[in-house]
Order: C-alpha cells, then sequence, then structure tokens
C-alpha cells in the first residue's frame, strides 16, 4: 500500500489509480455506473468504442478482454480495467468461463445524453486490422 493510502479505515482498499485518466474525460462529461453481467460462455457485445473512458473492475468469474493495440487478456474478479474510449476499438469483453456467470462494474465518463457504446462496422475493422495484436 502506498503511502497516500496508509491512513484509510479497516475495510477500504484502493483497487487501482489511473492519474493519467483524467486527461481523456471530455469536458460536460457525466459519469455513469454501468454493471455488465454476462452468462457462461457468452461472447459479449461485437466489436465497439465508447465515448468516453472507462474505468472498473470485475466483481464475479472472468473477462476475456481485449483493447485495439493491446493483446487479450484474462481479468479476473477483483482485476481493474481502463479503456480509454473514444477513437479506440473494444474488441472483446467476453466471459470467459463456459460454466459461471461473469460480472464486471465500470464508471464511464462520456458526454450526456451519447450511447454507452456504438457497433463498429466490418469495413472499418478491415481498414483498422493492422492495429490489432494478434493473439498468441
Amino acid at each position: 500500500m502506498s503511502a497516500e493510502h496508509a491512513h484509510l479505515p479497516p475495510g477500504v482498499e484502493v483497487i487501482a489509480a489511473l492519474p493519467e485518466a483524467a486527461a481523456r474525460i471530455p469536458a460536460g462529461a457525466e459519469a455513469r455506473t454501468i454493471r455488465v453481467t454476462l452468462p457462461p460462455g457468452d461472447p459479449g457485445a461485437p466489436p465497439h468504442r465508447h465515448p468516453g473512458p472507462v474505468f472498473g473492475y470485475v466483481t464475479q468469474g472472468e473477462i476475456l478482454f481485449e483493447l485495439e493495440g493491446q493483446p487479450p487478456r484474462v481479468l479476473k474478479a477483483g482485476d481493474a480495467l481502463f479503456e480509454p474510449g473514444g477513437d479506440v476499438i473494444h474488441y472483446q469483453g467476453a466471459n470467459n468461463l463456459p460454466d459461471a456467470q461473469s460480472q464486471l462494474v465500470v464508471t464511464m465518463f462520456a458526454p450526456p445524453g451519447t450511447p454507452v457504446l456504438t457497433l463498429v462496422g466490418a469495413e472499418e475493422l478491415g481498414e483498422r486490422r493492422h492495429l490489432r495484436i494478434p493473439r498468441p
């Protein structure tokens, strides 16, 4: 635990901090807390992007998480995640467990009235395929 968090009362824990995230928050943004619950083996939403940054953590199970420019990785309950939003494509947010539910809770910072996510079409995916890290 860092010295800046040493004063926290018992039971209060800082899971993750990302100071550089503040620069990505759009002016006039609202904060939205979103819970995503995925049944066993659910592939999650198709490739999409968010209107602003997303910061959160996995509360249950395992999520196969992939952002443009990053290799896919498995996030387990208690792991934190960050998406910059904007132009970055979110390729996967799938339940990595075939026999159990997985869940994550995120806070998104987005301009009021914007959609939580916007799907990315096949043509754009093709144009940007060079930005996707191949699976090992």
